[in-house]
C-alpha cells in the first residue's frame, strides 16, 4: 500500500508540499504532481501555499489559477461597439515587479517584447493575432486633461473579404481561445522567471492548477506537453507543483516528467479534513475514488438523481475498457426487462444538477444501489485504504 498521510486542513497539505522541495538529500523534490476531483479545494490549496510565504514577509511564489485569469478583463465599449480590448491588471505582480523599472519609469514587461515570447506559444494552438498597448485609453477619455493610460490586448484575425485575406482588428475572441492567450501569457513570464529576468527573481516555486479548462483533448495533450518541455529546461531550478482534476493530463505530466517528483492523489473526507495518497508507478485510480464516493452515498441512502451522472461516467469508462459497444453491457443484477431498459434510459439521457439537486425517488433508489452494487461486485473493484482515511490517526 502507498503511503498515506492525514491532515487536518488545506494549509497542512500547502505545509506538506513546500516540505518536500526543503528535505535534504535524495528525498528533495522538484516536482509536486497531484490529482483531486473538482470541488476538493485545489484552487484555495494553491493561495494558502503562496500565503505561506506572505505570512513570512515576502512572494515567492508564481501561480497559474482563477485568480490569474482574473487579472485579464474584457472592456467591450459598449458605447461605440468597436473598441474590444483585454485589459490587464498592471497593480498585479504577476506582471513584474513594482519596485523595478527603467530610467524612464516603465515596468520591465514594458520593454521586455512580451508579444513576441507569447505569440509562438500562442500559435502553437490557433491562428488569432494580438497586439498589447501599454498606453490604451479607453472610448471617450481621449479628452480628459491626464487620461488613464491602461494596459490592453487588441485580437486580430485575418479573415477572407471578397476573396482579399485582411486583418480584422479588435475581435472578440472565444472563452477558449482567452483561456489558451492567458496560459500563454502565464508560459512567457514563467521563461523570464527561470531565465531570473529583473523583476521575476523572486520566483522560487511555480503552482499550477487545473490549466486545461475550455480545451479539447487535442490542445490537452499539446499544452502538457509544452508545459512538460518548459519545466525540464536547462537552468530551471524553480520547484513547480501542479494541480488537475484532467485525467489525459495527469497521466501525460506524470509521463512526461521523469525527474525527482512526489505524485498523489488528494482526497477531500467527510469530515472536512484531507488525505494524500502516493501513486508510485500506478497514477491513475480516480475512477475507484468516484465509486468509493457513490458507495457511501448509496449507504447512507441521501442519493440524488445527479449521482447516475457519477455513475454513468465509470460505467462508460469500462465499458471502453473492455471494448463493448454499450453501457448495457455492463449493468448487471438486474432481471426485470423493464427495470433494465429504465436503468439505460437514467444512466444515458440523465441531466442533472449538483447545484439544484434533487432527491432520488424510493423505487429509483433502489435501481441506483442494484446497479452499483451489481456492477462493483462484477468486476471487483478494490477501495484502497486511503478511502478510510478518516477513521485514521495522523
Amino acid at each position: 500500500m502507498n503511503e498515506i498521510k492525514d491532515f487536518d486542513n488545506l494549509t497542512e497539505v500547502a505545509t506538506e508540499f513546500r516540505y518536500q522541495f526543503t528535505r535534504e538529500g535524495k528525498k528533495q523534490k522538484d516536482l509536486v504532481l497531484f490529482y483531486a476531483f473538482n470541488g476538493t479545494g485545489k484552487t484555495r490549496l494553491s493561495m494558502e501555499f503562496k500565503d505561506i510565504a506572505k505570512q513570512n514577509g515576502g512572494a515567492d511564489t508564481l501561480y497559474f489559477n482563477a485568480f490569474t485569469e482574473d487579472l485579464f478583463t474584457w472592456d467591450n465599449d459598449l458605447v461605440g461597439d468597436e473598441q474590444r480590448v483585454l485589459l490587464l491588471n498592471k497593480d498585479s505582480e504577476f506582471f513584474g515587479s513594482k519596485d523595478v523599472s527603467n530610467s524612464d519609469g516603465k515596468r520591465l514587461i514594458e520593454i521586455l517584447d512580451i508579444d513576441n515570447k507569447i505569440r509562438p506559444l500562442l500559435h502553437k494552438y490557433t491562428d488569432f493575432n494580438f497586439i498589447t498597448d501599454f498606453n490604451y485609453i479607453k472610448p471617450g477619455e481621449e479628452n480628459s486633461e491626464n487620461p488613464e493610460k491602461h494596459w490592453a490586448v487588441r485580437f486580430i484575425r485575418e479573415d477572407f473579404v471578397d476573396g482579399v485575406a485582411q486583418n480584422i482588428e479588435n475581435i472578440k475572441i472565444s472563452r477558449g481561445e482567452e483561456n489558451l492567450f492567458i496560459w500563454c501569457f502565464f508560459l512567457a513570464i514563467y521563461e523570464l522567471a527561470i531565465d531570473k529576468a529583473s523583476g521575476y527573481d523572486w520566483v522560487k516555486y511555480v503552482y499550477i492548477d487545473d490549466p486545461i479548462s475550455s480545451l479539447d483533448e487535442n490542445n490537452a495533450i499539446a499544452l502538457a506537453c509544452e508545459l512538460a518541455s518548459i519545466i525540464r529546461k536547462d537552468g530551471n531550478d524553480i520547484k513547480t507543483v501542479i494541480s488537475t482534476h484532467h485525467s489525459l493530463f495527469f497521466n501525460i505530466m506524470f509521463n512526461e516528467l521523469r525527474i525527482k517528483r512526489k505524485t498523489c492523489f488528494l482526497h477531500s473526507n467527510t469530515t472536512n479534513t484531507y488525505s494524500i495518497q502516493d501513486t508510485g508507478d500506478t497514477p491513475f485510480f480516480h475512477h475507484i475514488a468516484l465509486l468509493n464516493d457513490l458507495k457511501k452515498v448509496s449507504e447512507s441512502d441521501v442519493i440524488h438523481t445527479y449521482h447516475f451522472n457519477g455513475l454513468r461516467t465509470v460505467m462508460e469508462k469500462t465499458v471502453s475498457f473492455f471494448g463493448y459497444t454499450k453501457i448495457d453491457e455492463v449493468i448487471h443484477g438486474l432481471d426485470d426487462e423493464v427495470l433494465f431498459h429504465r436503468a439505460v434510459q437514467l444512466l444515458s439521457h440523465g441531466r442533472y444538477s449538483v447545484f439544484a439537486p434533487s432527491p432520488m425517488t424510493n423505487d429509483n433508489k433502489e435501481l441506483f444501489k442494484n446497479i452499483l452494487d451489481g456492477f462493483i461486485g462484477k468486476y471487483e473493484f478494490q477501495f484502497p485504504e486511503i478511502f478510510n482515511a478518516e477513521n485514521q490517526t495522523a
